[in-house]
């Protein structure tokens, strides 16, 4: 039964795309009041309130807080609030049509490595349930936009539509820097797949033809580019930038370290269950993996489209998330899928194997002396409900939240994160303060979980699930 109706709901392009703008809406009713979070106070919010309250056509953001990224997730956000308002709504809104778009765009990128509807379906699923991938559909987030014009791009190549390619890199080359990196990986991709894959001439390479959509594409990139240095003279970070203490070249040791924190965080949250699964693989079955040309390709892009991102993480010492490899997640889940589909008999018990390894990678709690990517699994969800929660408690108190400290990402204006208007905002932790509003989902330094510890006690707590928010008061000497 089950299996007709995948059938029925996915045997055509138009009940595929109405497929898909019912799953996006249910997701977008059940993520609508989750507020700003994590870095995308900042991306989002930020970046889009000074356009709103200036000009959505100056992307001129104050030093004080500018990340040197293109604001094009803050103009669309700006725009937006201007005609439908500045509400919360509104923003996750903007972010529903590439929750449908990727959606669809994945499925079809999925049917060039999978024959049959229902091996499609499933394989979608199983993209769709890691934690990374999932977040990315009920956070107001620029991750959700980029990977929906990566995968619009490698449609292009791999069904041959150059128009479809173009949009793509031009959108690419405007996102972020890092849609921008994939831009560039996506170039590599593309060349090693013709020459190593499709034993193509290299010279056939160079011509215009092949290179005329990257350089069409690369166009709003460049102007941006051009436009920051010789405006404002730096890209990234300049000397009093409240980042450019993270930004130097890693020596040996960092870089060391940040090969483990890679390899880490493609593992991390349930991706260790499709690690081991290939590994196996390849240690069972050897060369029947490479047999197969799609394998080929998918290893091969899983490789060269993060390739820029992987060596800018590697030689920098700023700390990188997980949401920078969501896209080699994938291709690699993908590759898991067909590789079970094609040499495993037992496809129903490991396909429930991988399924439930990644869907309880929400469910991962590191210790608190280890910081977590809590911007990349659903387990942070319970912290918006009991965050309103917390601070209906302060209010009803009389606690003034302006003599309240947090940490990350918590001390910011209310409304840069919820939208109601309140201008308040709690204080950088400091310990003289009288009260401090912590969350579990806060990534704390060793010296400021011992001073917790040392100077303060619980005065009121709120828990649900695995998410716990303390209202701390200092104690008295």
């Amino acid at each position: 039964m089950l299996l007709r109706i995948i059938s029925f709901l996915f045997e055509s392009k138009k009940k595929r795309f109405l497929s898909f703008c019912v799953m996006g809406t249910l997701v977008f009713l059940a993520s609508n009041q989750n507020g700003m979070f994590w870095d995308n106070v900042l991306f989002a919010s930020k970046m889009g309130n000074q356009l709103y309250y200036n000009s959505i056509f100056d992307w001129t953001m104050p030093d004080s807080f500018d990340p040197g990224h293109p604001p094009f997730l803050a103009f669309l956000l700006a725009a937006s609030w201007k005609v439908f308002g500045h509400t919360l709504l509104v923003s996750h809104l903007v972010i529903l049509p590439f929750t449908i778009g990727f959606f669809y765009q994945l499925f079809k990128f999925i049917s060039y490595f999978i024959e049959g509807i229902q091996l499609q379906f499933f394989a979608f699923l199983l993209i769709i349930i890691d934690p990374t991938v999932s977040t990315a559909f009920v956070l107001v987030n620029p991750e959700i936009i980029i990977i929906f014009f990566f995968f619009l791009t490698i449609n292009g190549i791999l069904f041959k539509s150059k128009l479809q390619k173009i949009i793509g890199l031009l959108f690419l080359s405007i996102v972020t820097f890092r849609s921008m990196m994939l831009f560039g990986g996506i170039f590599i991709f593309e060349m090693c797949n013709h020459f190593l894959l499709e034993k193509k001439k290299f010279k056939l390479l160079l011509n215009l033809k092949f290179l005329l959509p990257y350089i069409l594409g690369s166009f709003p990139g460049v102007v941006f580019v051009v436009w920051r240095l010789s405006t404002k003279g730096w890209l990234q970070t300049h000397p009093d930038s409240p980042w450019a203490g993270y930004w130097h070249f890693a020596d040996f040791e960092f870089f060391i370290r940040n090969c483990i924190v890679l390899i880490w965080r493609y593992l991390d949250f349930g991706r260790i269950f499709i690690f081991l699964f290939l590994s196996s693989s390849l240690l069972f079955f050897g060369k029947k993996v490479f047999q197969s040309k799609k394998n080929k390709q998918l290893i091969l892009l899983a490789i060269t489209s993060v390739l820029f991102i992987v060596i800018t993480v590697l030689i920098a010492t700023n700390a990188f998330g997980h949401r920078y490899f969501i896209v080699s997640y994938i291709l690699l889940i993908l590759l898991a899928f067909k590789i079970l589909q094609k040499l495993y008999n037992e496809k129903k018990l490991m396909y429930s194997f991988l399924f439930i390894g990644l869907l309880t990678g929400n469910l991962w709690m590191y210790p608190k002396n280890l910081s977590q990517g809590w911007n990349a699994t659903l387990g942070h969800l319970p912290y918006h409900s009991l965050r309103i929660e917390a601070i209906d408690y302060l209010n009803e108190n009389n606690i003034n939240i302006e003599e309240v400290s947090s940490f990350f990402p918590n001390y910011n204006v209310l409304d840069f994160i919820d939208f109601k208007g309140d201008k308040r905002s709690f204080a950088k932790f400091k310990t003289n303060k009288k009260y401090v509003f912590y969350a579990s989902v806060y990534n704390l330094t060793d010296d400021e979980q011992k001073s917790l510890a040392n100077h303060y006690t619980v005065l009121k707590q709120f828990h649900k699930f695995n998410t716990t928010i303390k209202i701390y008061i200092l104690k008295r000497p």
